[in-house]
Parts: structure tokens; sequence; C-alpha cells
């Protein structure tokens, strides 16, 4: 098959994770669903601080802030960041200084909230967390000239989702098709959580670029607008074909499904504690409440409703996340209570 090796092979990067993560069949969950095959592509054993999909990126983002000859790194996101957690571990690993900018976009009554899950992880490997309100720009944008004065810094966005970051998922694509090709599978779509686009851009555009017969699907888990992520989305396929100078947009492409945010980004709802329950049960995986949980949740429901009837094989990326779950644990709780 066509590869990417000479388009990836020359950019700046820095190897931290273990690549490339397993694909697996499960079986019992897809005995249990009666649907179609149903695999996992492991991103959430990419081995960083307990792994996630923004290893990938952080490769490349970190590559080109060792070009750029960066002493410093700052980050953006909610307080339980995944992508805070994995910046923090690359900084540590690469002998950065690291800045987390945390802002509280959940309601949470948890007080282990604020201070465990990816929050003792971020403190673990040695960042700075500073926290924002969401309305707080003008205290961010002073933080970060503050910073910038005394460091060269090198900026990773929200998500670690630019051209740059997202270029790790077009290598993701690539891994995927070479191992379903040793597989002998030929999966019609792939599932993920989508939030920041970088992830579903990379794949959208790395599998277009292989020629491959794949969907996408990414299940919206944060814009209260879908539009909003579609539009990212298809700002970052065409940030990728200028980077490459190639012609692969394809808006067509873009398939974001909006109809599991639920109650919104970081709430947990019954149908994303049933998802995780039902794999942790059936196959010894865990998933998280806010990304992995959710297009969980959301594969379930649409094999259910009969969406991938059509399929024989499914694919669906882990993302990571599993820090989360003890800051959810009394929600968690709640969902076991009808069971004897």
């Amino acid at each position: 098959m066509t590869t990417l090796d000479s388009l990836l092979s020359d950019l700046p990067r820095v190897h931290l994770g273990h690549m490339p993560t397993p694909l697996e069949l499960l079986p019992r969950m897809t005995q249990e669903l009666g649907g179609p095959n149903i695999w996992v592509k492991r991103d959430d054993c990419t081995g960083l601080a307990i792994g996630g999909n923004k290893t990938r990126k952080l490769e490349y983002l970190l590559g080109e802030a060792a070009v750029q000859g960066a002493d410093s790194v700052v980050t953006f996101g909610a307080i339980q960041s995944n992508h805070a957690r994995q910046t923090a571990a690359a900084c540590a690993r690469t002998g950065l200084n690291c800045h987390l900018f945390l802002t509280d976009q959940v309601t949470s009554e948890d007080p282990r909230y604020k201070s465990g899950g990816n929050v003792l992880l971020d403190r673990l490997t040695g960042a700075k967390l500073h926290f924002f309100s969401p309305d707080d720009s003008n205290a961010m944008r002073a933080k970060l000239a503050e910073l910038r004065e005394h460091s060269n810094l090198y900026v990773i966005p929200a998500g670690g989702s630019n051209a740059t970051g997202a270029i790790g998922y077009v290598g993701c694509a690539q891994e995927i098709m070479l191992q379903s090709a040793d597989l002998g599978i030929n999966p019609q779509i792939i599932v993920h959580a989508s939030s920041s686009a970088g992830t579903q851009a990379g794949l959208v555009w790395g599998l277009s670029a292989l020629g491959a017969n794949t969907d996408v699907l990414g299940i919206n888990v944060y814009h209260p607008d879908p539009a909003q992520l579609h539009n990212r989305i298809n700002e970052l396929l065409g940030d990728l074909d200028a980077r490459f100078e190639t012609k692969y947009k394809n808006v067509a492409d873009i398939q974001v499904n909006h109809a599991y945010l639920a109650d919104g980004y970081g709430q947990l709802n019954p149908q994303t504690a049933s998802a995780i329950k039902l794999a942790a049960r059936l196959e010894g995986l865990l998933f998280d409440p806010v990304y992995s949980g959710k297009a969980l949740s959301a594969l379930i429901d649409q094999i259910a409703i009969g969406a991938f009837d059509k399929a024989s094989d499914v694919v669906l990326i882990h993302t990571g996340g599993s820090p989360a779950l003890n800051v959810y644990e009394d929600l968690l709780y709640q969902s076991f209570t009808e069971e004897p």
C-alpha cells in the first residue's frame, strides 16, 4: 500500500511514545452487541504518564520546539486535561520547563476534581500550574506575556491541535491501515472522541493521502455548537494541505455526530457510565468519563440503531483518560446503585 513515510520522515520529532500502539479485537463486546467486529486502537498505551492520544501530537510539537530553541512550554486545558498531563510528562522527559494554564470548565461537587486525577500527575511531573476562570482572558494574557519576558517560550494550543500536532494522527492513520492489512481486515469506519479537532483532522487527511476507503466519525464531546468543531477540522485540513503542498482537503469527509454530548463537556451521563462498566467487565478495559467513554457510548448506540449494519469491522480509538476516573468516583458509584 502507499505509505506516508516520505512526507513524515524528515519532520522534526521527539520520540516519546510506544508506537505503533496495538490494534486489538474486542471479542466479548462484539458478541454482546451483535454488530460488526469491534477493534480498539490502544492509544491509551502510548506510555507517557499513563498514555493517551496527545503523545502523538507532542512528538511533533516538541520536535518543533527543539528546532526553535525553546526552554519552556505553555499549554492550555480544563482542570482535568489529559493533554496538560501528557504535556507535563513530555516536558519532564525532554528537560523543558512546563506551564499549564488550567481553566475551570466543568461544574463538579467532588473536592478531588481540583487536586486529584490528572492534576496530581501534573504536579508529580513538575509542571507549574496556573488556574484561571474561563472568562479571565486578560489575566491569562498578562501571565503569558510575563513568561515570554523570562524564557524562550513555545506555545502549544489546547489539545495540541494545530497542523503540527495533527501530523501525529496522520501517522496514526497509516498505522491503522498497515495493521489492518496485517490482520486481514478492512475497517469501514473509525470512531473517536472529537474535541479540539487535531485528532480527527489528522486521521481524515492521512486516510485521504493513503487513498483508504475508511470513514472517520468524530463524536463531539465538547462544543455546544457542532459547527464550530466541523469548521475547525476543515481549517486544520487546509493547514495540512498547505504544509505538505497537497490537495487532500475534502469537506465532505468531515463527519461529526453531536447526539452524545448530553449535559455538556465533562458531564458524566448514565449512557457513558454504562458503557464504561460494560468495557471494564467484558474486556478489562478502562475508558474515561469525558472523552473515550463518550465515544464508546456512541459506538454502542450506533450499533444498536443499525447505523453500522453494513460494516464488517469498526475501529474505536481509545484516546486514554483513565486518570480522571477517580475524580468521577461518586458519580460512577451512583450508577451502581441499581445493581444487586
